[in-house]
């Protein structure tokens, strides 16, 4: 096992997880090996190892990652002193999650072989961003929403969280699958992160 400082520690698993994040700006993740990851940084591939285990563990560190940016933006919204109308509310969390097309390309993918591919640790802390994320939303609806009773709240997280799994694919849709849609007369509309995310926000607020 390696033994650093937890300063050197700390930033090598940075610099991985930095690596990750570029390559999976242009690369699938299929695509992206531990070799392709190593290459991106400034010390040797199998040093890598001495921080994570497998690439599913360093996707799953860019996906805490993701959840801890989003978590900064959700934050904000209840500080806001003057009080916010469901439209406003619906705005202000699909604004928050616009600026997350990383997290949302993320939850897109099979996060099952991740979570498995992960040690328990690590898939431990990952699970307290995405469950702070949850508490934050739960917080928004408490200051802004204060007539939603526990339970309306409870089914609100419980169907817009695993909604967000959707949001990706209808809203990055190739020139690939817009040409197969159209050989199978499929309609297709194209609409962005924030139509797609605040058309299910408004309709769960105001039901």
């Amino acid at each position: 096992m390696f033994k650093g400082t937890p300063e050197l520690i700390a930033h090598r698993r940075e610099e991985i997880i930095s690596a990750c994040e570029k390559l999976y700006q242009t690369m699938s993740f299929k695509e992206i090996t531990l070799k392709e990851i190593g290459r991106e940084t400034s010390f040797s591939r199998p040093a890598i190892y001495n921080y994570f285990q497998t690439k599913e563990e360093i996707f799953l560190a860019l996906f805490e990652l993701e959840y801890k940016r989003w978590n900064q933006e959700l934050e904000r919204i209840p500080e806001e002193e003057a009080p916010l109308t469901k439209a406003q509310v619906a705005e202000r969390i699909a604004r928050s999650l616009e600026k997350r097309e990383q997290l949302l390309k993320l939850l897109s993918m099979n996060n099952y072989d991740m979570e498995a591919n992960s040690r328990p640790e690590l898939l431990a802390s990952f699970k307290a961003a995405y469950g702070r994320s949850m508490a934050n939303i739960r917080s928004i609806l408490a200051r802004f929403c204060p007539e939603l009773s526990g339970a309306e709240q409870e089914t609100f997280l419980y169907v817009f969280f695993p909604f967000m799994f959707g949001i990706y694919p209808y809203a990055k849709v190739t020139e690939k699958q817009k040409t197969a849609m159209e050989e199978a007369q499929v309609g297709f509309v194209a609409h962005s992160i924030y139509e797609i995310t605040y058309n299910c926000l408004i309709r769960l607020l105001e039901q």
